[in-house]
């Protein structure tokens, strides 16, 4: 089976990178086209992919010459390769695919990293008028699928399953490596949120950032006026293009939390630092698993907002707890409720890592896109 991969970036998409070494191994011929050779791309040539370089992603075309030359360049590779099936892991690369692929029978697959375009009427409209009866979707958490169904693609279309990773790696280590290095003792409560900073897009309405780094603010300023041995840390920097709006961030929160707000930017030690979180919090107002994922593999007890893929992960009375999106009064006393009853936060710390465990491997949810792969092949008689 040979399967052609579109990944927009070399600096990140982990999971997609991750998924590839499977499915190589599960004996998959794969080629990856990437923009660029650096970064990632010597990681995908070490996995034993087939790396071309060209770009594949629509919003990255910004002429009407380099989307044409771009188009070719890959009607061209696929005529010369001749997959079975190509998977795109983007929003822009779907789009890219579409268009490229007008009057070419080759299955394309949709694997949607997460609910984001599908939460606008246009957007949504968009990606799916320029669908036809060759393409697929995986979708990566059941809010997704739900988006999907309600806008009458056949379910005979749509996949399940997550974005895995090597659950081995979330090894929770010896505590203290954060409270040493801040000189937090160990009486004081620490509130975590690990998350880049997303400026927000105005053109959306937005007025602050997707991942809810003002709400959280807000609602520890009011945890603050029942307690004060709490201080809250953010790990996680500005991404690319916010820079601007991480240091208006950081500056709000200073304003309102003063020393009881401390920013690390960010860290690539960032599994080290887990164990000392007596909470983290993600407060988003868009996500797919997000950083749920990660801290409830570390065993760290888990606060999110209802949105995206996280009700898949957080199980209220079970694994975490849940709150609506934008609402700091919610949110603050949550966090109190958990901080009050640490013995039921580390029960479901728990009961969410062994969930985790089970539903993220990436050798299983590597196998379920292996066997999607051929069911559409299987379609395709």
């Amino acid at each position: 089976m040979k399967v052609l991969h579109l990944v927009k970036t070399t600096s990140g998409a982990i999971w997609a990178l991750r998924q590839i070494k499977v499915l190589i191994d599960l004996g998959c011929e794969v080629w990856v086209a990437l923009p660029n050779d650096t970064g990632t791309a010597s990681a995908y040539r070490a996995a034993g992919a087939n790396v071309v370089i060209l770009v594949s992603d629509v919003t990255s075309l910004k002429n009407p010459l380099s989307l044409f030359r771009s188009i070719y360049a890959f009607r061209r590779l696929v005529k010369e390769i001749r997959p079975d099936v190509i998977h795109s892991h983007f929003v822009g690369t779907t789009l890219f695919m579409r268009i490229a692929l007008f009057r070419m029978s080759v299955a394309r697959c949709f694997q949607v990293p997460g609910p984001l375009h599908l939460e606008s009427c246009l957007t949504r409209a968009v990606e799916i008028a320029l669908s036809n009866d060759h393409d697929y979707w995986i979708a990566t958490c059941n809010r997704t699928r739900k988006y999907y169904i309600d806008a009458k693609v056949s379910a005979s279309k749509l996949f399940l399953t997550y974005y895995g990773t090597d659950t081995g790696l979330f090894s929770p280590s010896a505590k203290g490596v954060l409270r040493r290095e801040l000189g937090v003792p160990d009486g004081v409560k620490i509130v975590g949120m690990v998350a880049y900073a997303y400026g927000p897009k105005k053109w959306l309405g937005q007025s602050r950032g997707i991942k809810g780094h003002e709400d959280l603010i807000d609602a520890m300023s009011l945890v603050l006026q029942h307690r004060s041995d709490v201080v809250c840390v953010f790990v996680g920097g500005a991404w690319v293009g916010a820079e601007k709006y991480y240091g208006a961030v950081k500056k709000y929160g200073k304003k309102i939390l003063k020393d009881k707000a401390i920013f690390l930017g960010s860290r690539s030690d960032v599994a080290s630092l887990y164990p000392d979180f007596d909470l983290v919090v993600h407060p988003s107002h868009s996500e797919n698993l997000g950083g749920a994922a990660e801290s409830l593999l570390m065993g760290v007890p888990t606060l999110t907002t209802s949105v995206g893929g996280f009700p898949d992960i957080i199980i209220p009375g079970e694994t975490g707890w849940m709150v609506s999106p934008r609402d700091p009064a919610m949110l603050s006393n949550a966090i109190l409720e958990i901080l009050c009853n640490p013995d039921e936060a580390i029960k479901r710390a728990h009961a969410g890592r062994v969930f985790t465990q089970n539903i993220l491997d990436i050798r299983e949810t590597g196998r379920a896109v292996y066997g999607f792969y051929q069911d559409i092949l299987n379609r395709k008689g």
